[in-house]
């Protein structure tokens, strides 16, 4: 039986939301994936996503109303995974605290906007990063609020050039965590769908998205 995925997407077109969703949608199917695939959060409140495998929010500086936003949250801890990327899984809702504490961050800056940095593996064993040395990227580089209790995968770190007093700060870049039974992938990397073609970005999110959903991958 294949396992089941819903992608939602809207908010800030700035994330290209509507592309960067039907690309996890393709990534997803040609997994073997049944994709479902929506704008907006109205299909959250239908119960019937507990029994979805994974869900990816797509979605940026948004609103989603209490029944939906609970029926996400009860999904996820029944054992629904999660997985998301850059603003658009960790600065989807930013008035609500239980949807940050599911995703185990929340952006609050990215000193510079567009800059060149540096991607540092902090768990070369585990198997969404495996293989995978330190690359250098282009792109925002994320500082994020984040939950003590994340397994870091990755991080990158802030030299000061844009904003001196978080010189030399490690920040998390890819992590991954569990809320109630469901397991939560998130990578900052993604500010818009072009970066999917930059092979180390595209191969950990695939890798996080299967393994929120409990599937197989390849390393």
């Amino acid at each position: 039986m294949s396992k089941t995925a819903l992608v939602f997407w809207g908010g800030w077109e700035g994330h290209t939301p509507a592309r960067s969703a039907n690309i996890v949608r393709d990534m997803l199917a040609g997994h073997g994936f049944d994709v479902r695939l929506e704008q907006g959060t109205s299909t959250l409140a239908d119960p019937q996503i507990s029994k979805l495998d994974l869900i990816v929010p797509v979605i940026t500086m948004s609103a989603i109303e209490k029944p939906e936003l609970e029926s996400l949250t009860s999904a996820v801890r029944g054992g629904t995974g999660l997985a998301g990327f850059h603003g658009t899984m960790c600065d989807s809702f930013r008035n609500e605290p239980e949807y940050q504490f599911m995703t185990g961050g929340q952006w609050v800056a990215h000193p510079g906007n567009i800059i060149d940095y540096r991607i540092d593996i902090a768990r070369p064993d585990d198997p969404i990063v495996q293989g995978i040395d330190g690359f250098a990227y282009r792109s925002e580089q994320y500082y994020m609020h984040v939950d003590p209790t994340n397994e870091v995968l990755a991080t990158t770190t802030f030299t000061g050039e844009h904003l001196d007093f978080i010189a030399g700060v490690v920040m998390p870049v890819v992590w991954k965590r569990r809320y109630g039974q469901g397991r939560v992938f998130y990578s900052a990397l993604g500010h818009t769908a072009d970066e999917f073609e930059v092979p180390q970005m595209r191969t950990i999110f695939e890798r996080g998205a299967l393994w929120a959903s409990g599937a197989a991958f390849a390393e």
